[in-house]
């Protein structure tokens, strides 16, 4: 299946979160899409929480279904409690580093601006979104790319970055210090459900 391009704001509304992490798409309509979205539901079985956790997940990280279900196989097999793996090894994608660090507004514009070759990790040219960052891996941009209008827009409007992150806005560079602790990452996310349902 490939990976969902059209509006965000219709695919927040269908799984009620806010994929964007600011809370704008659910604002004005705070239903779900379409004729009848506002009308009463049937209560959810297992099986369709399970899948609207999964759906959360995959929307927010701009993911298809083949690279969720790749980085959930590949969680499983690290120590330690294998939903919280998963979501740290989402976190560590470099599109989502590059979002974190502030240096554009949203994932799918972190994933289109590495597409094009603008990132260096460690000074070395990377244009895969879903590269893994390690540890004191440094993230920075092409000197070219940092006259870009996109990216002084960006920097004038996001919040600092997250604690597993440091970014130093003069240089335009940043450092993924760790991996997230779980207390770090949205409590409204329950990997739990997305265990169940890749394991029944």
């Amino acid at each position: 299946m490939s990976r969902y391009t059209g509006p965000i704001y219709k695919k927040s509304r269908r799984v009620a979160y806010s994929t964007l992490e600011t809370g704008e798409e659910l604002k004005r309509k705070p239903y779900r899409p379409g004729q009848h979205g506002q009308e009463r539901r049937r209560k959810p079985s297992n099986y369709g929480i399970q899948l609207t956790e999964k759906q959360k997940i995959k929307f927010i990280y701009g993911l298809n279904e083949r690279q969720l279900k790749k980085t959930f196989k590949e969680a499983g097999k690290m120590k330690g409690i294998h939903g919280e793996n998963f979501l740290k090894l989402l976190e560590s994608r470099l599109d989502n580093v590059i979002y974190r660090m502030g240096l554009i507004k949203t994932r799918r514009g972190a994933r289109q601006f590495v597409n094009h070759g603008h990132v260096l990790v460690n000074q070395k040219k990377v244009d895969i979104p879903s590269y893994k960052v390690k540890p004191g891996d440094v993230i920075s941009l092409k000197d070219k790319a940092k006259e870009f209008i996109i990216i002084k827009g960006a920097l004038e409007k996001t919040t600092p970055p997250v604690a597993y992150v440091s970014f130093d806005p003069k240089k335009l560079e940043g450092n993924f210090i760790r991996y997230p602790d779980r207390n770090e990452l949205d409590d409204e996310i329950n990997e739990s459900l997305i265990v169940e349902f890749y394991n029944r």
